[in-house]
């Protein structure tokens, strides 16, 4: 089984994998279903509160002004998809920052952001915000990455922070994210392309693959290959392009650990795409070579050999459309201060179409307990009432009806 056989067989292929139209249609269905989740929310609390309905002719201090034949969902101004995604976008950034001062793997961190994505295309900023839920996702992706660290030192680390407020949406996060906890990174497969390209440098035999080859003919001929800037040169000494290599993949680890994390790649490519095309962006000619000497091998598929040289111009075709997406970020790593102005628009009018049954997420998260876990949070964004009236009325009968575990064993005479 090759490498793309096994990534078809991973959940994240299977669950978290979509097409660039699906995607944008998952988040709008997600944004649509939250606002009017929300304007049902602030009119249960309000009539709670007040007695009455929003379609009465009232006025309200906290919810605004008189209402009238039914204007309240024109008073609600909810966010948009555009500003939904804007702002999770931010606060991916936030939960990068947070890694680095608490000093995590760079693995940990990509897949603490990938987990705050995946959590936001089936539940909206408007039912639970991202300052919390970066707290969960970052903690759960301490232990998913094995690299677990006491929950009251985690908490200790980020100010104002309690052990119960980062886990009070760990549960929501796990469903959230549909019970997938595997998140498979480009960062490996770019360190095997970057000791392949050395071997090929130092004219030593590589991967099976390759051993058609003749390892000086590969030297010689990435000696002669273009700058990557595309201009030509005088030859190349081994050492010229050692640097060279070391180079490019220096730069494409940080791409990886900033512009890969924060666009959409990871939903619509494989992590070899992901860190080919980061190669791709940086120098071309060096990945053009790479691919050439890759391609034009055979490999024997179910006993049969298959000629992988048609494959060049469809990958790179893939490629470029990767390396595109990867040099446009929808959040910059450090955003303007244009850019900080509108997250700040954003985050005001965030607060006024809060779902405010969902705001303390900590008596939230001790009520699902007390009451048992929902079965539905992460799919449908929201809480199955009858589920935990269910429970609460078979608790309550087996507490009328004596010992749960029933009467004593009657002796035999």
């Amino acid at each position: 089984m090759n490498e793309d056989a096994i990534y078809r067989t991973s959940t994240q292929y299977k669950y978290w994998s979509f097409t660039p139209s699906s995607l944008a249609a998952l988040r709008a269905k997600t944004n649509i279903r939250a606002a009017k989740r929300v304007k049902e929310a602030i009119a249960r609390v309000h009539t709670t509160k007040t007695g009455t309905t929003l379609n009465d002719d009232t006025t309200d201090v906290e919810f605004g002004t008189p209402q009238k034949n039914g204007s309240a969902d024109k008073d609600i101004n909810c966010l948009t998809a555009e500003e939904e995604l804007k702002l999770v976008g931010y606060y991916c950034v936030k939960i990068m920052e947070l890694s680095e001062v608490m000093n995590v793997p760079t693995n940990v961190k990509a897949t603490a952001v990938q987990y705050l994505k995946r959590f936001y295309l089936r539940n909206s900023p408007m039912t639970f915000h991202p300052k919390a839920v970066l707290l969960s996702a970052l903690y759960l992706a301490t232990k998913t990455d094995n690299h677990y660290i006491p929950l009251k030192k985690f908490a200790a680390q980020i100010p104002k922070t309690t052990p119960e407020l980062v886990i009070a949406t760990e549960f929501i996060v796990t469903q959230g994210l549909l019970f997938t906890f595997d998140v498979r990174h480009p960062q490996r497969g770019l360190e095997g392309g970057f000791m392949e390209l050395l071997a090929i440098a130092s004219g030593q035999p590589i991967t099976p693959a390759l051993r058609e080859h003749d390892p000086q003919t590969l030297q010689r001929r990435l000696t002669l290959i273009a700058l990557p800037d595309g201009g030509i040169s005088a030859r190349q000494t081994t050492e010229d392009i050692k640097n060279r290599i070391r180079t490019v993949h220096g730069k494409a680890k940080d791409i990886l650990k900033t512009s890969a994390l924060l666009t959409d790649v990871y939903f619509h490519y494989t992590p070899s795409q992901i860190w080919l095309a980061a190669l791709f962006t940086i120098d071309k000619p060096l990945t053009t070579f790479y691919l050439e000497v890759k391609l034009s091998s055979s490999v024997v598929v179910n006993g049969k050999e298959r000629d992988l040289s048609p494959l060049h111009a469809k990958l790179t075709a893939t490629l470029e459309s990767c390396a595109k997406l990867l040099s446009s970020p929808t959040t910059p790593p450090q955003p303007s201060e244009v850019e900080m102005a509108e997250l700040t628009r954003i985050g005001k009018k965030l607060y006024h179409c809060m779902n405010p049954e969902k705001k303390d997420l900590v008596a939230l998260n001790r009520a699902q307990k007390r009451e048992g876990a929902s079965a539905g949070v992460g799919k449908d964004d929201d809480i199955d009432e009858k589920i935990i009236k269910k429970r609460r009325l078979e608790r309550e009968k087996l507490e009328r009806e004596g010992d749960v575990f029933g009467g004593d064993l009657v002796k035999g005479a």
